[in-house]
C-alpha cells in the first residue's frame, strides 16, 4: 500500500514549514508576556542564556541570537534595571564586561520555566511519546543547521 504525500511538493511543504514556524514564533512572543509581564520573550532569552552559561558578553549574546548590539543593550539594560542583570569587569579585558543573573534573575526565570514546561505539557498531552521525541529532534536538527 503506498502513502498519499501530505503535500504535493517538497516546496508546498517548505511553504507550509515557514508559515507554521512564524505563527509558532507570534505566538511565544505572546505567551512570553503572559508568563512573566516584564519580560519579553527577547529579555527572557537573554537572561536564560545568560544563566547557562554562568556569565557572557553581550557580543556574544547578540552573536548567539543574530541580535543588533543596540537591541541586546537595551535589553541588558532592562533586565538590570529589574534587578536580574548584574556587570563584572572581564578581568582578562578590562574594557569588556561580564552579565551576570542575579539571585533575582535566577529566581523569575525558574518560576517562568516551570509555567513554560507545564504550557507544553498541556499543548502536548495528546501526542504520544514517540511523536513528541520525533518532533524534539526534527526541532533540534533543524536549529543544529544554522
Amino acid at each position: 500500500m503506498t502513502r498519499e504525500p501530505a503535500f504535493p511538493s517538497r516546496s508546498a511543504a517548505e511553504q507550509t514549514i515557514q508559515r507554521e514556524l512564524t505563527a509558532f514564533a507570534r505566538r511565544a512572543r505572546g505567551k512570553a508576556a503572559e508568563l512573566h509581564p516584564d519580560l519579553s520573550l527577547v529579555a527572557f532569552s537573554i537572561l536564560d542564556l545568560v544563566i547557562e552559561r554562568d556569565g557572557c558578553l553581550a557580543h556574544d549574546l547578540a552573536q548567539h541570537f543574530t541580535l543588533d548590539k543596540s537591541t541586546v543593550s537595551r535589553q541588558v539594560s532592562a533586565l538590570e534595571k529589574l534587578d536580574y542583570l548584574r556587570r563584572e569587569v572581564d578581568p582578562s579585558n578590562r574594557r569588556n564586561h561580564i552579565l551576570y543573573a542575579t539571585p533575582a534573575g535566577r529566581r523569575v526565570v525558574r518560576e517562568t520555566e516551570q509555567r513554560r514546561r507545564d504550557a507544553f505539557a498541556a499543548r502536548f498531552a495528546d501526542w504520544d511519546d514517540d511523536d513528541v521525541e520525533q518532533f524534539a529532534r526534527y526541532l533540534r536538527r533543524y536549529n543544529e543547521n544554522d
